[in-house]
């Protein structure tokens, strides 16, 4: 049974069988704005970009995945690619970004990959519809496992915001955790949100 996520909390990344989370997959899944004008209905895509950054332990940033790389360096994260509008015809069920992440083959230095979302042409989270993430065991193309999910279209704390941190996997005693974050940022672009984080929320 996922969890779905609140702001502040902090859990284990444990499987339902009890085994422990190494190859996670953050998926975002965003619909187009329906615009009612004079002629009828029109459907504006939205260009959500779903990114995540590696820090050490002092907190500098190591490496950054992103639709400007869709590969960390040490080749643990793997970025699906741009998804530049959006489900154009309703909710198809499927995720429009994907970061993939295998624990195991994580930069030894790294101690916090911090997960986040920006509005590439500023379109408010309010009006984008059944914005949602969700974290779970599988592949960018099949679910075996949903972990966790955060409903960010519902959530009234995000209207007004072009911008928000989902959470951080951080690494205590050899051992990974989830700290999930799920605020609004006023930054506008995704290397403000990656300073935001090293200054605020690691």
């Amino acid at each position: 049974m996922a969890i779905n996520l609140e702001k502040g909390q902090r859990i284990n990344l444990e499987k339902s069988n009890g085994s422990k989370l190494q190859n996670i997959c953050v998926g975002i899944n965003w619909g187009a704005i329906e615009k009612k004008g004079f002629f009828g209905t029109s459907k504006e895509p939205v260009d959500l970009d779903g990114s995540c950054c590696i820090y050490d332990a002092n907190k500098n940033i190591l490496d950054t995945v992103s639709f400007k790389k869709l590969t960390s360096s040490d080749q643990a994260i793997k970025h699906s690619g741009d998804d530049l509008t959006g489900d154009l015809n309703g909710d198809d069920g499927l995720d429009n970004e994907v970061i993939t992440m295998d624990l195991s083959r994580l930069n030894s230095n790294a101690n916090y990959v911090a997960f986040f979302i920006n509005s590439f042409r500023g379109q408010d989270f309010k009006d984008i519809p059944f914005a949602s993430i969700r974290i779970y065991e599988g592949t960018p193309t099949r679910v075996s496992e949903v972990f966790a999910k955060y409903d960010v279209a519902n959530d009234k704390a995000f209207a007004g915001s072009v911008s928000m941190i989902l959470g951080v996997f951080y690494k205590r005693n050899d051992e990974w955790k989830f700290n999930a974050i799920g605020v609004p940022t006023a930054d506008r672009t995704l290397e403000q949100t990656a300073v935001t984080i090293q200054q605020n929320h690691l």
